[in-house]
């Protein structure tokens, strides 16, 4: 079904051919530009003919599939076309198919079937007709790839009464609600047939196999009969076998029924097929079709709470060809999925890359091939770690034991060899293989010529880490005496050091890019070899001629200071010093400091060079301007990214311009990743050098200290990022800065300050500290565990972390026949309290984050949040329901859980029945519940564990080009060429990664807020609605993007005219929200804002005066009483309530406001002035109530514009400046604070229904647009 996204990108694959006119260097694709065309169909069957528009850009493959995927031809898959009566070749491009032109007529010949597209065709139609029941796979988790975008507001209608809108019964204060994550209980989809599955006579004895018999099927239709069919190469017939005796020849008549297809002939038997069919067409038509395709390019979100296995969501049923799929995907012999990966990576990575539609192809090309090896990987990792695959090396330690499956080399993330003893042992180990997926997946980016890497994936699953690589040819082969395993870099730890220089210029590419300096090393003889990058890069020629780059996990330097202050040497017998302790010496700088310590050091260079140039004009040497363009347009790529410190201008006259233009061709910088790694420079020029690697790699460590870390807290203080709302979100903005998760014990020291923000801020660090470090902890004891035993390991530690208020000794729930079965495993984890855990989790934070939690500890009310965070890390699935962490919650939520509230899922049961039944089920289970201690988790309630996945497939260049083409474009006031660029960008990623993809997600975020900015609104909302869908399926019904992606949809809904849905989209992100960050988080002020702009334009004023106060509430905590942004909101509330006629409370908000305008921007302030103005008008009209409206007209409104800094906006993505697209209706907007020149005559239209007055003021945002430039 994933390949329907054919059907999605239709019109977007012919955009593909505008390719030439937009791209300069790309013009021979051009004249391609118009080829989009109808031609006819001619079916052997009903109805006989069918049109398809075409493009001659696609392949006559994508016409194939988008006759499979059309209803009318559903039942086809094996034919071919023929034009003219020439057959037409499957794998060529549509253009080099002869006379071919619009209105053409194209005949559909059906083929004689082999046993593969038998196979393949069985696999089809029960997909297609709903036949193929429920999938236990394996690698994805329960409910993988929810979304829950079409269930949202089906429920309202009924709930609420007609004066009351969906946001009536909101609550701000209580907690997040759970039930939030899942969709409402459905209706199960219509049956179209009882069973279809392979027959027990499989598979076809010799002598009949070559009379063309293939598979034997049985198939029972919806009237109860079974019928044995026989798949033949001619097609499907009847035939006259039954369970007991074998004839597989063809049935007498009036039963003599064949067919070429199998659906056709099931709606030959069925009577009720038909209409049974249909009903599951308009089932599936009422939901969005990307909720419902099949993830191929990505691996779905796994949601960490998920429905009891009683529901009708998760309700397993029978379907014996489930057993059978392997079987019918690769055949008999199963020789079909054994594919050689590391071929495929190679031969792809060397195809042809000169033209557009070539790279697009190979970048399509290696996107799906990355997305399959990772599944494969994956799954393989899993089966290493439950014990089921052999090892290699069963003699040796578990640790070094090495395993092979579906050409796949896998290994533990652990230090089985002693590789890693100097540096930290296990522990480095597990890093340095988390760090070499991030390497492999920089390579990969930078697509060298020549530099090959091998499929990289690490798995973290049931506290092992597993490291999947495709195996390189000549990697495990043996040498000659004398012949090094390697052929570039340190051989057998850093004894020996080859240098074969067919790898200079490949890694000379490569240290270029990431900014690794050439530097020589020393090996055990004290003999130099200069190396282009790091010691422990090691290069290795393949027995296929190849050069690889393996171990990528040192691209850059030690975090020097760190590993002076805080790691010692391991001395045999001795314990380390408690404040050098640190588990390992693995602590590297992250690439985005590097990128970042480089922008400083350029600025440096361009000051010196600018303050050189009057000297040289005093002395008559002026200099010319760079003579090489590139030079130039380096120095323009790096100005955006100088923080407007503005060291070069060009707006000034252009000789000043000419003359302030600097030549950074002389322009270098790399660090030297092998400093303070033990290496001994022997002549005196080498320390010299070496000297002078030491004191730049000890800068750039001191850049992130003393600028980087302090800048990053001071800009979310001031409100100049947005403030993150879960661990992931927090990782992700510190890893964008350049600062590793090791300094969070940094973050919250300097975040301790009386700011409500940072206090904020320092909570949410302390939360995300304690879950890693009880994330480590429990993979500890996870790890020597057998996985039965599992779930009452996490369960057990769960208890210990989140309930001990209900119960303060909680005991393991462990199966003693079970564990009489593994007496081997580690079973210490029951004998854990509630206080030797935090005592563990406190040792782990001092450990890891150098910071002593002491008193600090999550809040109580945090404790929902707490239990997603550990959830997520540790790929847990567990059982949706409220979890009692207190004794009053459990009190109040024993009644209703006793009558079967588990049945009802937000708010909706199924049918009588279902509820009954459900109700029973916790009665069943409740007598041993009588015995058994009153605990929040029980074992039972961890349903699953996922693997938690790092994986290194690249982007894609193109369509990362065609996007920043617009974005320029459209910067620079082009907007019709821009737009066409950003939809050849849309086409190029939805191409290459296929639609459900987390990156097509983030192109559909930003290219809605773009063409919203271009008033193209339509196309606005409709790509935000893709964009919530793709992320909820992608990254998580509850992930931090997908709450931003709501949160747009319902602003871009709101200016359409759309509200209503629009407050439904507020809604939910709003109950998101409370479930990952809890109420009142920082940046929701401008949300409860703009949700109250949206009531008010409903005529709601009572409501819409709540919510500006709920805004007001969580402004005053944030910002301050006595603050600028305050008084603004008091302003607003003031005339909130004056259309809520409550006059008295509108004067005396207003004089609030007037008040602190006054206070802070004194009396001459425009804003201090108007507020005055409106405060005499409101307190006239508070007279009566009749002289209210009267005396309002002759008034003005003042829209909420927020000054400062700090001012209100909607989160954009985690750690970017907020760009000028996100900019929407009902949004406050920073900048100048001009008052708005609306009359309240206007107001009063608004309000009555006319034309919305926020139109035209909404888009002339100038600071933030510039500071998006700034950012792009």
């Amino acid at each position: 079904m994933a390949a329907t996204n054919n059907d999605a990108s239709k019109p977007d694959v012919a955009v593909d051919g505008q390719t030439g006119q937009v791209q300069p260097d790309e013009g021979a694709n051009g004249q391609q530009a118009d080829s989009i065309f109808q031609v006819t169909i001619k079916l052997p069957h009903e109805p006989f003919q069918s049109q398809v528009m075409l493009s001659t850009q696609e392949q006559v493959q994508d016409l194939r599939q988008s006759i499979v995927e059309t209803p009318q031809t559903f039942q086809y898959t094996c034919f071919h076309l023929e034009h003219d009566g020439k057959r037409i070749n499957d794998f060529v491009e549509l253009s080099e198919v002869q006379g071919l032109k619009a209105d053409s007529e194209l005949a559909l010949v059906e083929d004689p079937y082999t046993e593969k597209e038998a196979r393949m065709h069985v696999i089809r139609i029960r997909e297609l007709i709903g036949a193929a029941g429920d999938r236990t796979d394996t690698m994805q988790g329960i409910m993988a790839g929810l979304s829950l975008h079409d269930t949202l507001g089906q429920h309202e209608v009924t709930q609420n009464g007609a004066d009351q809108t969906v946001l009536g019964d909101y609550d701000f204060k209580t907690p997040g609600d759970v039930k939030n994550l899942l969709p409402p209980s459905q209706d199960p989809a219509p049956k179209t047939i009882k069973s279809i599955s392979l027959s027990p006579w499989n598979p076809p004895p010799y002598h009949l196999r070559s009379k063309g018999h293939l598979l034997y099927l049985q198939v029972t239709t919806n009237e109860g009969e079974q019928h044995q069919i026989t798949s033949h190469v001619s097609g499907f017939y009847l035939n006259k076998s039954t369970n007991t005796k074998f004839d597989p020849c063809p049935r007498q008549a009036p039963k003599d029924i064949s067919a070429h297809s199998l659906m056709t002939l099931i709606a030959k038997i069925s009577p009720s097929f038909e209409s049974s069919f249909q009903s599951l067409l308009d089932y599936n038509g009422k939901k969005d079709l990307l909720t419902i395709f099949q993830l191929s390019n990505a691996i779905p979100a796994n949601p960490w709470l998920v429905p009891a296995p009683n529901l009708s969501f998760t309700t397993h049923q029978a379907d014996l060809a489930r057993t059978q799929e392997s079987y019918l995907i690769a055949g008999a012999e199963n020789s079909e999925t054994l594919r050689d990966w590391n071929e495929e990576f190679q031969s792809t990575r060397e195809m042809p890359k000169e033209a557009v539609h070539d790279r697009v192809f190979r970048e399509r090309l290696t996107s799906k091939l990355f997305a399959d090896y990772n599944d494969a990987a994956t799954r393989g990792a899993m089966l290493v770690a439950r014990g089921e695959i052999a090892p290699l090396n069963p003699t040796e330690a578990k640790d070094a034991q090495i395993f092979v499956y579906n050409n796949i080399f896998y290994s533990f993330g652990a230090d089985g060899v002693g590789t890693f003893t100097t540096e930290g042992g296990d522990e480095a180990a597990r890093v340095a293989v988390g760090k070499d997926v991030v390497g492999v997946r920089a390579v990969n980016n930078l697509d060298i010529q020549g530099l090959f890497t091998s499929g990289t994936v690490v798995v973290d699953y049931m506290g092992k880490r597993i490291v999947g690589q495709s195996i390189v040819p000549g990697i495990f082969k043996q040498r000659d005496p004398g012949e090094h395993q390697i052929d570039y870099g340190a051989v057998e730890g850093k004894e020996i050091v080859a240098d074969d220089k067919s790898f200079v210029p490949l890694f000379e590419q490569l240290s270029k890019n990431l900014k690794v300096k050439k530097h020589p090393v020393w090996d055990k003889d004290n003999v130099r070899h200069e190396l282009e990058g790091s010691v422990e890069t090691k290069g290795l020629i393949g027995t296929d001629g190849r050069r690889y780059a393996l171990d990528l996990y040192r691209l850059t330097p030690l975090d020097v200071a760190w590993v002076e202050e805080h790691w010692s040497e391991p001395k045999e017998g001795a314990a380390k010093p408690a404040d050098k302790d640190y588990p390992h010496r693995m602590t590297t700088l992250r690439p985005e400091l590097v990128e970042s310590y480089g922008r400083l050091k350029l600025r440096e260079y361009i000051k010196d060079e600018l303050a050189k140039k009057p000297e040289a004009a005093k002395n008559g040497e002026v200099e010319k301007p760079a003579a090489n363009g590139s030079a130039k347009k380096d120095e323009e790529s790096e100005k955006p990214a100088s923080d407007g410190d503005g060291e070069v201008k060009d707006d000034s006259a252009e000789d000043i311009a000419e003359q302030e233009r600097v030549d950074i061709s002389g322009f270098q910088f790399s660090l030297n990743p092998d400093v303070f790694c033990g290496q001994h420079p022997q002549s005196e020029e080498d320390k010299e050098e070496w000297g002078k690697d030491e004191a730049e790699v000890r800068a750039a460590g001191n850049h992130l200290l003393t600028e980087v870390i302090p800048r990053l807290i001071e800009d979310i203080k001031e409100g100049e990022v947005a403030f993150p709302m879960d661990g992931q979100s927090l990782s992700s903005l510190l890893h964008k800065r350049g600062v590793n998760i090791r300094y969070l014990g940094k973050v919250a020291e300097l975040s301790d300050k009386e700011d409500p923000r940072l206090q904020a801020l320092k909570r949410l660090v302390i939360q995300e500290m304690v879950a890693r470090g009880f994330k480590h902890f429990v993979n500890s004891k996870l790890r020597n565990l057998a996985s039965p035993l599992s779930a009452a390991c996490v369960a057990h530690l769960l208890n210990c972390l989140l309930g001990s208020d209900l119960n303060a000794d909680p005991v393991a729930e462990t199966d003693a026949a079970l564990k009489s079965l593994y007496s081997e495993s580690d079973f210490s984890f029951e004998g854990l309290t509630p206080g030797s855990l935090k005592s563990e989790i406190e040792a782990q934070v001092t450990l890891r984050f150098r910071y002593k939690l002491g008193d600090s500890w999550v809040q109580p009310e945090k404790r929902l949040q707490l239990l997603r965070e550990v959830s997520l890390k540790l790929g847990l699935q567990l059982e949706m329901r409220d979890y009692a962490f207190t004794k009053e919650t459990a009190a109040n939520g024993a009644t209703s859980e006793a009558n079967g509230a588990l049945a009802t899922t937000n708010g909706h049961s199924s049918s009588k029945k279902k509820k009954n039944k459900n109700a029973s089920s916790p009665a069943r289970s409740a007598s041993p519940a009588a015995a058994r201690a009153v605990q929040t988790f029980r074992a039972d309630d961890v349903l699953n564990i996922v693997p938690v996945v790092k994986e290194a497939s690249p982007k894609s260049l193109l369509a990362e080009e065609a996007l920043e083409a617009g974005r320029m474009s459209i910067a620079q006031d082009q907007k019709e060429l821009g737009q066409e660029l950003l939809l050849e960008s849309l086409s190029l990623h939805e191409q290459i990664y296929g639609v459900l993809h987390p990156e097509v997600s983030r192109v559909y975020h930003a290219l809605s807020n773009l063409l919203f900015n271009l008033d193209d609104k339509n196309a606005a909302v409709e790509l935000a609605h893709k964009a919530v869908i793709v992320s909820e399926r992608t990254l998580g019904v509850d992930h931090a993007d997908t709450v931003l992606n709501y949160l747009n949809l319902g602003l871009f809904e709101h200016a359409n005219g759309n509200t209503k849905a629009a407050l439904t989209y507020v809604r939910h992100a709003l109950e998101l929200w409370k479930v990952i960050y809890g109420p009142d988080h920082p940046d929701s002020i401008t949300t409860l804002n703009n949700a109250a702009v949206m009531l008010q334009s409903m005529k709601h004023f009572h409501e819409s005066r709540l919510w500006f106060e709920a805004s007001l509430a969580i402004c005053e905590v944030v910002s301050g009483k006595q603050s600028i942004n305050t008084a603004t909101l008091l302003f607003q509330l003031s005339q909130a309530l004056a259309l809520d006629k409550d006059m008295r409370a509108a004067v005396n908000r207003m004089r609030e406001s007037y008040t602190i305008f006054n206070n802070l921007l004194g009396p001459e302030d425009r804003n201090t002035k108007e507020a005055g103005s409106w405060l005499e008008q409101l307190t006239q009209s508070a007279v009566t109530q009749a002289k209210q409206i009267q005396d309002l007209a002759k008034g003005r409104l003042r829209r909420v514009q927020l000054t400062g800094k700090n001012a209100l906006r909607t989160s954009a993505s985690i750690g970017q400046p907020v760009p000028a697209e996100t900019i929407a209706p009902g949004r406050p907007r920073s900048g100048t604070n001009r008052p708005d020149q609306r009359s309240i005559e206007e107001l009063l239209r608004y309000i009555e229904g006319g034309d919305s007055p926020k139109k035209s003021s909404q888009k002339k945002t100038q600071n933030p647009k510039r500071r998006a430039q700034k950012a792009a």
